[in-house]
């Protein structure tokens, strides 16, 4: 067995070039835990799209319904880009 070798970090004291400091640009936990209302419906898709989104859903841990809103809420949010 081959072993790795590993190119090691070396820290020093010495200054750093001109620094720019960013404005934060991540989403605040607020945004993050934000959770959008839900309504349950009641849908007929063929036995190909099911099997299709069931076995997408099973290789990634996911349940396939969520893969269906995503994709639906992805779709919704395409159209209206286009149509502003």
């Amino acid at each position: 067995m081959k072993s790795k070798t590993r190119k090691r970090i070396k820290y020093t004291d010495e200054p750093m070039n001109q620094v720019e400091v960013i404005a934060d640009f991540l989403p605040s936990p607020e945004q993050l835990a934000f959770k959008e209302e839900t309504v349950k419906i009641t849908i007929a898709l063929s036995k190909s799209s099911l099997d299709f989104f069931k076995e997408k859903a099973e290789r990634h841990h996911t349940p396939y319904q969520k893969m269906i809103r995503r994709l639906v809420d992805e779709y919704v949010a395409r159209q209206k880009h286009l149509s502003a």
